[in-house]
């Protein structure tokens, strides 16, 4: 259950922050209301706080985790809300950085230990 809600709490952190990145980007850059970025900005809360539901307790490693997720859902929202057209390196980068994530967050507890580097 613990990997399932790894996976949801990322989806869900990457629609809220991406989201509300999206939605500002629509208020600012191409001028569709103040109102999308108010709803950004509480996007973006909300994503602060499906964060922190995560159940690893380092900061640090969800953040960098969550960066691979990112580097994925954003070419995703570009997909499929823009009509983006990535490359094949844009999809190999993502890759890449998903298992880095899965690494980060997965390897730890399936290796047994916790421990920093050098400890």
């Amino acid at each position: 259950m613990t990997t399932a809600r790894i996976v949801i709490l990322f989806a869900l952190a990457a629609v809220a922050e991406i989201g509300g990145a999206w939605l500002v980007w629509q208020a600012v850059r191409e001028n569709r209301g103040w109102w999308l970025g108010l709803l950004g900005i509480l996007a973006l809360g909300a994503y602060g706080f499906i964060a922190a539901l995560q159940p690893e307790a380092n900061f640090g490693r969800v953040l960098a985790a969550y960066g691979g997720v990112f580097i994925a859902g954003s070419l995703a929202w570009g997909i499929v809300v823009d009509g983006f057209r990535p490359t094949v390196w844009d999809y190999v980068g993502s890759a890449v950085a998903l298992v880095g994530a899965a690494i980060i967050m997965l390897a730890p507890a399936l290796a047994g230990t916790d421990q920093p580097a050098g400890a």
